[in-house]
């Protein structure tokens, strides 16, 4: 009976230290993947407060609106395909929102010139560095005269202008 009872207490306590090594790599875990999610967020939060553009002209032909965007801030903006244009017509269907295309002259999207671009863009190609300037071309769907437009950078910083 002895034997048993030595037994018993030896598988008890091997549970229990396997209890206790589950529950403290899972605490562990847990408080890694906090503090890492933490650490992206005030990236995030940092490289937001370093971006900002603004719209520096505009023009439209019936449904094309023309857009220059200068980089005021600080942080290269390198993401056009999570770049989007919002515009509201006259037609008071509410925001129409316009996604990036590489191709222009397309009903819902909006895109950059070959022919005009970024300019200067000798630093980073393709990436709208700080005071750059950017063209844009939007297009509406056709039977709406956009009378304003928004555009918002991939981290939610935006700016936006009426169309006379």
């Amino acid at each position: 009976m002895a034997v048993a009872e030595i037994i018993g207490a030896a598988i008890g306590v091997m549970l229990l230290v396997v209890v206790a090594y589950m529950l403290v790599g899972s605490v562990l875990t847990a408080a890694e993947i906090v503090s890492t999610s933490q650490k992206d967020l005030t990236l995030q939060n940092e490289e937001r407060m370093r971006t900002d553009f603004e719209i520096a002209y505009h023009n439209k032909d019936t449904n094309i609106i023309n857009i220059s965007i200068v980089n005021t801030g600080n942080e290269i903006i390198s993401d056009k395909t999570h770049m989007d244009v919002y515009t509201i017509g006259n037609d008071a269907t509410g925001y129409r929102y316009l996604t990036y295309n590489t191709a222009c002259g397309i009903e819902g999207t909006w895109c950059i010139p070959s022919d005009m671009g970024i300019v200067p863009d000798h630093i980073h190609p393709n990436q709208l560095d700080p005071d750059e300037e950017m063209y844009i071309m939007a297009t509406s769907p056709l039977g709406t005269n956009p009378d304003w437009c928004r555009v918002v950078a991939g981290n939610g910083v935006y700016d936006f202008a009426e169309i006379p």
